[in-house]
């Protein structure tokens, strides 16, 4: 059995998970997330791995992996690409998954993917976008809205006020003239998820994918843009005759510090390496 940690930095948060890995079967011993802010990234992940390791107990990780933007943590074993942690993680998650809609702080990936994690595929969206998490973040806090509380309002929504900008900025001033012109703040936020959902269709059409897609980040526990990204995909799917079934995980957040610890963990299996101590992170 391999004790792998998995950390997934992020434009906006740092992701840490540490699992046991063996052979096939793999278990989440702990996992912690960290907001960078205007922090330092290595700082972050530093206290964020150390805060996982302490709460496991382990004292031995015989591999650590990263992802994301991690590649220059100085004691991390390897490095793996996201779309091949993502996929990963997706899978352990929900094994029936053969896609993953992956929404990040700048920009919005899809990911196809075989039984076996093997990426098929993907689309990405620009880092300028409007459908990410950075700017639903941003308008939240323009209309004086909790993050945690946007789902919920959204459902509220009666006469939902379409953002049609892709461009984050432009979107933005949208939604000060909406505010301005008196549209109740249940009406943009749904408007807003109405426009993520409609480019994150956008992805899954472009990869051909149908079945079971997981949605991976933050914004996977957003149950208003949730609601809107099932109602885009099930008009998407009468035209077509396939349909999408989106799930999420409470895990979804960690999906990809879940995959690389994963992939971690099959790779100390297979060519070995030396083991570091627990506590060796400075």
């Amino acid at each position: 059995m391999t004790i792998a940690a998995g950390i997934d930095v992020g434009s906006a948060a740092v992701k840490v998970v540490l699992m046991s890995v063996d052979g096939d079967r793999a278990t989440v011993l702990s996992h912690g997330r960290q907001r960078i802010r205007k922090r330092d990234v290595a700082d972050v992940v530093k206290e964020a791995y150390e805060e996982v390791r302490a709460a496991s107990g382990v004292k031995r990780i015989d591999y650590i992996a990263t992802t994301g933007e991690g590649e220059e943590i100085p004691y991390a074993t390897g490095h793996f690409y996201g779309m091949t942690t993502h996929a990963r993680g997706a899978l352990f998650l929900e094994p029936r998954a053969r896609a993953v809609l992956d929404v990040g702080a700048l920009h919005a990936r899809a990911v196809a993917m075989d039984e076996r994690g093997r990426v098929l595929g993907n689309k990405m969206t620009s880092q300028c976008a409007s459908g990410s998490g950075q700017f639903l973040e941003n308008i939240s806090r323009y209309l004086g809205v909790a993050l945690e509380e946007v789902g919920a309002l959204s459902l509220e929504a009666t006469k939902p006020e379409k953002i049609s900008s892709i461009c984050a900025v432009l979107a933005e001033t949208d939604v000060i003239n909406m505010v301005s012109r008196g549209i109740a703040t249940a009406d943009i936020l749904r408007g807003i998820h109405d426009s993520m959902a409609g480019r994150f269709a956008h992805l899954l059409r472009g990869l051909g994918v149908q079945g079971v897609v997981l949605v991976s980040g933050g914004l996977a526990q957003d149950i208003g843009l949730m609601a809107s990204l099932r109602d885009e995909l099930a008009k998407d799917g009468a035209k077509r005759g396939g349909e999408i079934e989106l799930v999420a995980s409470a895990l979804s957040a960690w999906a990809g510090a879940i995959g690389a610890a994963i992939w971690g963990g099959v790779r100390h299996q297979r060519v070995g390496g030396t083991a570091w101590m627990a506590t060796e992170t400075g």
